[in-house]
């Protein structure tokens, strides 16, 4: 072997240990790093003609398998969107707190209703009927609390869904500048610095949106969403996307889309399977509004059991003038009711003063006794034989739909149920329907069993319309259907709205149930879209009232019913005008008796019981419609609620458990062993060593050499 080649092994052991001993102590110094992944020192010996002639050092690679790594993203994906949604509705559900908090939505129920029986049974007690008026306006105030943090945390989703678009944009142009990095660096020989970073990146990127990695002959990364839709090629998308906006019910949002640099748009919402991305998006589209929903039904239900029950009560002495809630009805409506009720007007002590009973079912009413008289079968017909009846001791009067009753010269008015046959239309009485002396008062309708049948007049001014918004399970708005006014009849309309190519029937369909409920059924095949009001311009008559609002159509308006109520002005500012008394009318009962008395407890102990007695809720969120009491709704409200994060927190637990996994087993494959390292730094360095001594024996060779000449 000549000295050349002696020189020749040494230098390439040196340049061998060297990249060695780089490769090590890199790995040493990012032991703690996550997502870096060990390196390696590629070395093939030179051999020609059968002697061997060095070592050749070719490179740094990286030690890493790209299916556990591919298994991390996706482990990594579903606990970031776990975690979102857990996060949230654990928050969410600390704000209800638990049945058995005493602070909670659910204590001040009953503390509402229990505080009014107290009152009940000390009617002439002020200091009892303020407590009880207070706590119902405290139920009411905690209902609107409570929908302000749920479309808080609505909108804070949504702002989070901007937030993570951001970042979304930024990881991917930082991943597709490395893959420029990664060509030029495996050129050179020592690429692992970029794909390190690289696979940081990614990983990061997964916590947002789901993606898989494929790589190109020179290393780079191509990312797809986990469906297949590419985010990263040649050049990366430019993810657009709604960055903030109000957590309103019925709100839309613009969809989440890619742009290309050539311009064309590619829908990508529908394609996010996991991430803080899909998590938000969820909270945001399916969780929180159920939430909404289901209390806003909640706090119509309350409402509406003391109000039934209020109407059919009343204060001594008797209020001067009830004045009812808008219903939307119109005076050429017919009445649609049947059973009886009585309207009496009383003096200061409680003596009747007038008595008119009313029975729907003939017709007809009859005056103090007298012979019946009948007033037609529309609400413009009673109306008119009510003032008849009444006279000079009193008035009624409906405009704008609202019906308002009222006595004269210091006399008040109140009104009571028959007790075998009572008044009922749409399972409401008749104060109660016309909402005559509410004990908690909205400014828009929050029931929608109107009464109305398909045969009713619509009464909507010509010109007004209603535009739809029809929305895809990908989140987009695939089109928008604008459905004027037609025909004179509810079916006439009904009629355009479900037309399959004017209306919105290929989507949904509408029909009224025998209460004047409106029902919509999704189309057989179209289940996935929901069909949501964007605008609303009908009004019914004078009622100032439209389509959308009468019939509760949209989750705009369904959803904000929980904010909407309040005690009755006069009633928080007077509590003695809360009714707990009742009129004692019997068949035989005539002008002059004593039919309203002081202490009587009568009304107060049947606001009591509403909280038990039975009633209809509707379907709400992921509660069906069901029938039962307000206590049992409640129950199944919080339930819910709890449910919702339970569950939520379970399933985060468990992928951030595969998370775990799944990074501990590429960590076993790509990880730094310091053991390991440290024994091959050591024999790099002693092969340092051992070829630094071999170009030493060459030299003090050559040196012999060239002293014998």
């Amino acid at each position: 072997m000549s000295i050349n080649s002696i020189l020749g092994n040494a230098l390439s052991g040196l340049n061998a240990s060297r990249l060695g001993l780089q490769s090590a102590s890199t790995n040493i110094s990012n032991v703690n790093t996550p997502a870096y992944a060990r390196s390696q020192a590629n070395f093939s010996s030179r051999n020609v003609i059968g002697a061997g002639l060095g070592v050749d050092a070719k490179s740094l690679t990286r030690i890493t398998d790209r299916f556990l790594f591919a298994t991390s993203l996706s482990a990594n994906g579903d606990a970031a969107a776990g975690e979102a949604k857990a996060a949230a509705l654990d928050r969410v559900q600390a704000q209800f707190g638990t049945l058995d908090d005493p602070g909670s939505l659910f204590a001040r129920l009953n503390n509402a209703f229990a505080e009014i029986g107290s009152a009940a049974l000390d009617a002439a007690s002020g200091t009892r009927r303020l407590t009880a008026v207070s706590d119902v306006q405290f139920l009411f105030d905690e209902f609107t609390r409570l929908e302000g943090e749920l479309l808080t945390a609505r909108s804070e989703a949504q702002r989070q869904i901007g937030f993570g678009i951001e970042q979304v944009n930024t990881l991917l142009q930082e991943i597709s500048a490395l893959n420029s990095d990664i060509t030029r660096g495996r050129i050179q020989g020592d690429a692992t610095g970029a794909e390190n970073r690289q696979d940081a990146l990614i990983t990061e990127l997964s916590a947002l949106i789901d993606i898989k990695v494929d790589r190109t002959e020179g290393g780079g990364a191509i990312l797809r969403t986990a469906d297949g839709v590419l985010l990263l090629g040649q050049f990366p998308l430019v993810i657009e996307g709604p960055t903030g906006g109000p957590g309103n019910l019925g709100q839309s949002y613009a969809p989440i889309q890619g742009r290309s640099p050539s311009g064309n748009v590619i829908e990508l919402q529908s394609h996010i399977k996991s991430g803080t991305l899909r998590g938000y998006l969820d909270l945001r589209d399916n969780e929180l509004p159920a939430l909404a929903l289901e209390l806003a039904e909640f706090a119509a239900g309350a409402a509406d059991a003391l109000n039934a029950a209020h109407s059919n009560a009343s204060a001594v002495p008797a209020p001067a003038t009830l004045r009812g809630r808008n219903t939307g009805l119109l005076s050429t409506d017919s009445l649609n009711f049947t059973g009886k009720t009585s309207l009496a007007l009383t003096d200061t002590s409680g003596a009747l003063v007038r008595r008119v009973d009313i029975d729907f079912g003939a017709g007809s009413l009859s005056v103090d006794g007298a012979a019946p008289v009948a007033f037609g079968a529309t609400i413009g017909g009673l109306n008119t034989a009510l003032n008849t009846a009444l006279g000079a001791l009193g008035s009624a009067s409906f405009s704008n739909g609202e019906l308002t009753l009222s006595a004269s010269g210091g006399n008040g008015v109140s009104l009571v149920q028959d007790a075998t046959t009572p008044s009922d239309r749409a399972g409401r009485s008749f104060a109660h329907f016309f909402g005559l002396n509410e004990l908690v008062t909205s400014a828009a309708p929050t029931q929608f069993e109107t009464g109305l049948s398909g045969t009713d007049a619509h009464g909507l001014a010509g010109g007004g319309s209603i535009t739809f918004d029809i929305i895809g399970a990908d989140g987009r708005t695939s089109a928008q259907i604008n459905v004027p006014v037609a025909g004179a009849s509810i079916n006439d309309y009904l009629a355009a709205l479900n037309n399959t190519t004017t209306g919105i029937g290929r989507f949904a369909t509408f029909s009224l149930d025998s209460s004047g409920r409106l029902v919509q059924t999704p189309t057989v095949g179209a289940e996935s879209y929901k069909v949501e009001p964007r605008a609303d311009s009908t009004t019914r008559g004078t009622t100032g009232l439209g389509f959308t609002q009468i019939f509760g159509l949209g989750q705009g308006v369904q959803g904000g019913r929980a904010s909407a109520f309040a005690v009755r002005t006069d009633i928080a500012n007077n509590p003695d005008l809360l009714a707990l008394a009742k009129l004692e009318l019997t068949p035989t009962t005539v002008v002059g008796d004593i039919v309203l008395g002081n202490g009587d407890g009568r009304g107060g102990e049947a606001i009591a019981r509403a909280l038990e007695q039975t009633r209809n809720f509707q379907s709400a969120g992921s509660l069906s419609g069901v029938t039962g009491s307000l206590s049992d709704f409640a129950g199944r409200f919080a339930t819910d609620v709890g449910s919702r994060a339970a569950r939520a927190v379970r399933q985060s637990d468990a992928a951030i458990s595969l998370r775990n996994e799944a990074e501990q087993r590429l960590a076993n494959k790509q990880g730094v062993n310091i053991d390991e390292e440290l024994a091959l730094m050591t024999q790099f360095q002693q092969s340092y060593n051992a070829s630094a001594r071999l170009i030493q024996a060459a030299k003090e060779l050559t040196d012999t050499l060239l002293s014998i000449i």
